[in-house]
């Protein structure tokens, strides 16, 4: 099928690279040039496991190709799929302002019967929005709205796609359903349903799933939090909660706070969108508020530890972006932990397999890049997990030890086992277990701010 994709940030580009690897003739379609002349030499502007493979496969099988001619690009294409940002205002609300300019460019130059897709993620009500702008310049009978919202996991992204658990399609008109279900029949092969329905409850599923699991991470956040206070071990409750059939094990880990493209985002357009019809959507709120206060439990772990002034410190950072396997800092709560140590004084060194280029954008020469995980570590006072990438899970721990001026380690991914980190000898805090050897702290004299070591300096 002859396809076009208008925009080739992550979801345009992982929809492209795809829907070409069963064998569709795919053309996307940017304004950026750069970009544009980057994808065509099988340069990807995003990482994502697999995703370079299959774009460079399907360039040289000549089934996806790269264009900032919007004309040219949308002349042969059966379905335009609109994958175009759609960021938060001020006041949570998604613009929509680039989804409806190309609405309104297509309206120009569509000649033929073609599906407009939203792909994006999208308000209720939007589908609606690009039929009308369409309507004004073209015949009712030359296009149909779809919204197909996607479900797409950085670090797995295209695992989820090639192998979706649903695919979602609102749309009104059975010429369009049938369209699109020849489309992703190859991906459903196994099984999977593709699930109809009207676009407004499309556009409204794909928001609540996100928001429901955003509210699944804060209560465990609140829970470990809790924990914490009642002598209670929460790996021990997410194990007791999540056998129950009823819950389940997923997305029950605790941690510093979600980040990302999408939770952010789409809980925020939620409350918006309950705003807008006069719901107050008391629970998504909260979602938002423990979240916010989430990601600054880590930096008062570490000022409650070594006072409130961190001049002189430095501390090491593995982790950066907001989950591992993506470069995606966006919300990432390393972010808030970092700005937390500089206000108070304090140095920091990161080391993120991926993500630093991103960082290094925010915080320029504020903060010192390593070269590698203990490149972080060297003269560092303690070390901060922030992103629980598999390289960290196994460190060389003689090595950690010896590298950091005292041996504290801050995870606030609850990568290692207590019992480890007590054979290690280190203090230790996680989030909502126990603190492992609080006697080290006793070694330190703490006075103001000012910490005494016997080994090691502050500068």
């Amino acid at each position: 099928m002859q396809l076009a994709i208008i925009g080739t940030g992550y979801v345009g580009l992982v929809t492209g690279t795809c829907f070409a690897e069963t064998g569709n003739n795919v053309m996307c379609i940017d304004i950026d040039e750069r970009k544009i002349n980057s994808l065509k030499e099988g340069k990807s502007p995003i990482y994502e496991p697999g995703l370079d493979v299959l774009l460079d496969r399907n360039i040289k099988e000549k089934r996806i190709h790269f264009t900032t001619d919007l004309a040219a690009g949308i002349k042969d294409a059966r379905v335009i799929f609109l994958a175009l940002p759609t960021p938060p205002g001020k006041d949570g609300s998604a613009d929509l302002q680039y989804v409806l300019n190309v609405a309104e460019s297509l309206s120009k130059i569509i000649t033929k019967y073609t599906v407009i897709v939203n792909k994006s993620t999208v308000p209720v009500g939007t589908a609606e929005k690009v039929h009308a702008v369409l309507a004004q310049r073209l015949d009712r009978s030359l296009f149909d709205v779809v919204s197909n919202p996607e479900f797409l996991r950085e670090g797995v992204a295209v695992d989820d796609f090639l192998k979706p658990d649903r695919v979602v399609i609102g749309s009104s008109s059975e010429k369009a359903r049938k369209v699109m279900d020849e489309l992703y029949q190859p991906f459903v092969r196994q099984g999977n349903p593709i699930y109809f329905m009207d676009e407004r409850s499309s556009e409204m599923t794909k928001y609540a799933a996100n928001s429901y699991l955003a509210m699944r991470i804060s209560f465990m956040n609140e829970m470990a939090n809790l924990c914490e206070k009642a002598g209670a071990n929460v790996d021990w409750v997410r194990i007791g909660m999540g056998a129950d059939s009823r819950i389940g094990k997923r997305f029950l880990f605790p941690g510093i706070g979600y980040g990302g493209s999408c939770f952010p985002k789409d809980v925020k357009a939620l409350a918006h969108t309950a705003l807008e019809m006069d719901y107050d959507f008391k629970l998504v709120n909260m979602v938002m508020q423990v979240n916010d206060l989430q990601k600054k439990v880590m930096g008062g772990k570490v000022r409650n530890y070594f006072g409130a002034d961190l001049s002189g410190l430095t501390f090491a950072i593995w982790g950066l972006s907001f989950k591992p396997e993506t470069d995606d800092i966006r919300d990432a709560p390393a972010l808030d932990l970092i700005e937390e140590i500089l206000s108070a004084g304090g140095k920091v060194r990161v080391f993120d397999p991926e993500g630093m280029n991103n960082v290094k954008q925010i915080f320029g020469d504020k903060i010192f890049y390593a070269e590698d995980q203990y490149d972080a570590l060297t003269g560092a006072t303690a070390l901060v997990i922030v992103t629980e990438w598999s390289e960290f899970r196994n460190p060389d721990f003689e090595r950690v030890a010896s590298s950091l001026v005292h041996p504290a380690i801050f995870d606030g991914r609850n990568v290692y086992s207590i019992e480890k980190m007590q054979e290690q000898g280190f203090y230790y805090e996680s989030i909502g277990r126990t603190i492992v050897h609080p006697e080290i702290r006793e070694q330190l004299n703490i006075n103001g701010g000012t910490v005494i070591r016997e080994r090691g300096t502050l500068d």
